[in-house]
């Protein structure tokens, strides 16, 4: 092959990578690639991947968000978020555990308060999918405080403020 052809190929190998990647991504077969804009303030999700959280319903919609803070202001204000949408038709609540990146189920996830480390919207919730972790976050970035998913409050969401 000659020069010419030999880099053109190699440039429109380069530009299709990210689209052969996310085909085959595994996040991405199972629609959990973040996507749209956050259900609660608007934000675009994509900027933010490594925080993205994502509530998909029982007949298959989804409600995306730039962080767990506003996955949980949405989840206790379902009524002005979602007017049409009742809790039980929710299927699946997951998060990004900060220190895999994989998305988990965000009510056995354990949730650090008060750290040091800060989300797209400021003071976050960090979640994690075991105690251990957790417990070695809160130590490193000078944590408040774990929190399970069921005992996350307005109480607790207005501490982040």
């Amino acid at each position: 092959m000659n020069r010419p052809l030999i880099s053109l190929l190699n440039v429109l190998l380069l530009a299709l990578a990210p689209t052969l990647w996310a085909d085959t991504h595994p996040a991405a077969a199972k629609g959990l690639v973040p996507k749209g804009s956050c259900a609660v303030c608007g934000m675009h999700v994509p900027k933010f991947p490594d925080w993205a959280a994502v509530v998909t319903f029982q007949d298959g919609g989804q409600a995306w968000f730039d962080g767990p803070k506003d996955l949980f202001t949405y989840l206790q204000d379902l009524k002005r978020y979602a007017p049409k949408r009742q809790a039980q038709d929710i299927a699946s609540i997951q998060v990004k555990s900060y220190y895999t990146l994989k998305h988990i189920d965000a009510r056995k996830a354990f949730y650090v308060l008060g750290s040091d480390v800060m989300g797209p919207m400021g003071k976050e919730l960090v979640p994690f999918a075991t105690e251990p972790q957790a417990r070695d976050f809160l130590k490193d970035h000078r944590g408040q405080k774990i929190i399970p998913f069921q005992e996350i409050t307005p109480a607790t969401m207005k501490a982040l403020e």
